[in-house]
């Protein structure tokens, strides 16, 4: 393992300006290449002791064999950093150490759109249009690692501001006193988070329990991540690419400032473990696929389809885990299976029921056939992956369980007592915002208190309630006082309201606790008023959704799309301190979607300075 840790990609002598060597921009071949599997890094007894250290490096990768190498930065030297794989109960401490060197690897450009429409940034390469943006080149390489998922100290959990410059080490210990479950852990550093994870800093963190052991799931060669994300590549004056990273964002405003405002990212080129439309061999038999989104802001809906006859495959994935561990029992996923970023999916494949048979995992849009392009939805080619499945049979033990772990659901009635929080996703343009979409955090007032309406105030009517509650916003932006805080074993229900509509969905993550989705109800916007920065009239509920068996289990990134109200509720334990909480489309978290919250222990309550729950 110490090997692996002391690894680092060699460069292949190519200049700091990369040729031209590509193909045209719309000509790559898919499934070309070979999925690569990124390597496993398993703490022996004595890194358990000791501990590890994991180097950041620069390193040149190829993300398709008609291409040219890519710069990347990447954990030891690996993009997508290695597998970390961990025990439940054994405590283990990396030292995340910063020795990247050279210039910054992506360019980041800024495209206009006509007539007031934003243009298709994820068409491939720079286009005609795109500037530039000024001041990204010379980025210092400030990074600081977030373990997503970790129940870990706050000192530990990647705090934005706490990065550090080459030469430092980020020190965490992580306690590792959770379920089995798919982690990932990637750069978290301040205002530039979406360009460093860009640039190849991520990785996956696999915890392993007794229980997990027990099912005797697909191991090994037989367990496989899958870390997708879309990226874009620059081209030259030659419209060839070059291999360069480009993150391309569509401009469609002005903020209060002067500055552009843009569109989270959006690329042509999807990327499993690091290359562009990979293919993996596999058996007539069950695997194991541990899925993430990686993307800074692509929802992806995944569909598996037969490229003989161009049906959807039936009967043979099924779920068995979200980002927070196993589910109490499998879930078939025979419909398109949507995911956004920083969720996780933990897949099993029969296999031996499509023996000879070659499947292709595409992105989907609704009203769309399964593996049809729908560029005016961001979806110019729609390919994933390609799966050849073998024609022999082989012996496979494995039988899929009815039952998975012992996980129970929370329902209405085995709610156990909790506070209450209610989080306002603001659309862009609202008033103070400098355009973008902001986080609120609200208090619950008489409505003699305030003014009604006025900015920062919002009246809400939930389902069956005769009169609308009012809410006084009391944080809007990261250094603003501190909100929201927690008394350590207290269970939150925490409702987040996005009063967008149509326009944009928000993954919210919530750092330190997993939780589960306990409501989702459509809402009536249209009293919210963007100028005023408050409601007219009040939004109000107007039906109740479902809870999708797809998320049915403990969770930490929960989808919250316009006009709607979702619904969660977690414990806050095993930590104290200062975490944070935020929108996971990482151009969103850098423009200013994330606030800080406490945790405390309860016998400090009173001597605080309040932070109480906002019923």
């Amino acid at each position: 393992m110490s090997e692996l840790l002391e690894e680092t990609t060699e460069a292949i002598g190519l200049p700091d300006e990369q040729a031209g060597t590509g193909r045209p921009a719309g000509e790559l071949r898919p499934f070309l290449d070979e999925l690569r599997i990124p390597p496993r890094l398993v703490p022996g007894p004595r890194e358990e002791r000791d501990g590890i250290t994991v180097d950041l490096r620069t390193a040149w990768v190829r993300l398709h064999s008609q291409l040219p190498p890519t710069r990347v930065w990447a954990y030891a030297g690996h993009f997508p950093g290695p597998t970390i794989e961990a025990r439940r109960g054994r405590r283990l401490r990396v030292a995340w150490t910063n020795r990247i060197t050279g210039p910054y690897p992506v360019t980041a450009a800024e495209e206009p759109g006509e007539d007031g429409a934003p243009p298709p940034t994820n068409a491939p390469g720079r286009g005609e249009r795109a500037e530039t943006v000024e001041g990204v080149d010379a980025l210092p390489p400030w990074t600081v690692t977030h373990l997503h998922g970790a129940v870990t100290g706050a000192g530990d959990d990647g705090w934005a501001q706490n990065a550090v410059l080459p030469g430092g080490s980020m020190l965490a210990e992580y306690p590792n006193e959770q379920r089995a479950m798919t982690l990932w852990y990637h750069d978290h550093a301040m205002d530039i988070t979406r360009w460093n994870v860009y640039s190849g800093l991520l990785g996956m963190y696999l915890l392993r329990d007794d229980e997990e052991d027990a099912l005797r799931l697909p191991s090994g060669d037989y367990e496989v991540p899958l870390i997708i994300a879309d990226r874009n590549l620059d081209t030259d004056a030659d419209g060839r690419l070059t291999g360069r990273l480009l993150h391309k964002t569509a401009i469609v405003g002005r903020d209060e400032e002067g500055g552009n405002l843009t569109l989270p990212f959006l690329g042509p080129y999807t990327l499993v473990n690091g290359v562009i439309w990979p293919y993996l061999d596999v058996e007539a038999r069950w695997y194991r696929f541990r899925l993430l989104n990686a993307s800074n802001g692509r929802t992806f809906r995944f569909a598996l389809i037969d490229e003989e006859t161009g049906r959807p495959v039936t009967g043979a994935v099924k779920q068995i885990g979200t980002e927070g561990g196993l589910m109490a029992s499998p879930v078939d996923v025979d419909a398109p299976l949507e995911v956004a970023p920083a969720e996780r999916v933990d897949l099993l494949v029969d296999f031996s029921r499509l023996r000879g048979r070659t499947l292709r995992l595409v992105n989907t849009t609704p009203g769309t056939a399964p593996g049809e392009p729908d560029p005016d939805r961001n979806v110019p080619f729609p390919e994933v992956m390609r799966f050849r499945v073998a024609r022999r049979r082989v012996r496979d033990e494995f039988v899929l369980p009815e039952l998975l772990s012992s996980f129970t659901r929370i329902t209405p009635g085995r709610m156990p007592e909790h506070g209450h929080r209610l989080v306002v996703l603001t659309p862009p343009g609202t008033r103070g915002g400098r355009g973008h979409p902001e986080i609120w955090e609200m208090e619950r007032v008489d409505p003699a208190e305030v003014q009604v309406p006025s900015d920062g105030v919002i009246q809400v009517r939930r389902a069956g309630e005769a009169e609308p509650a009012t809410y006084r916003r009391i944080s809007r932006a990261f250094d603003d006082a501190l909100g929201f805080t927690v008394n350590l074993g207290d269970w939150e229900r925490w409702s987040f309201l996005n009063l967008a509509d149509p326009q944009p969905m928000h993954p919210m993550h919530i750092h330190l606790i997993t939780f589960q989705a306990v409501g989702r109800q459509t809402y009536d916007v249209s009293g919210f008023d963007p100028e005023l920065g408050g409601t007219r009239t009040p939004v109000a509920a107007t039906g109740e959704l479902p809870i999708e068996a797809v998320e049915h289990g403990w969770k930490d990134t929960i989808r919250v799309p316009a006009a709607q109200m979702a619904e969660v509720i977690g414990r806050f334990e095993g930590a104290t301190g200062r975490f944070m909480y935020h929108c996971h489309l990482l151009e969103h978290e850098d423009m200013g979607m994330m606030l800080p919250f406490v945790v405390r222990p309860p016998e400090l309550a009173p001597f605080g300075h309040g932070g109480g729950h906002h019923r």
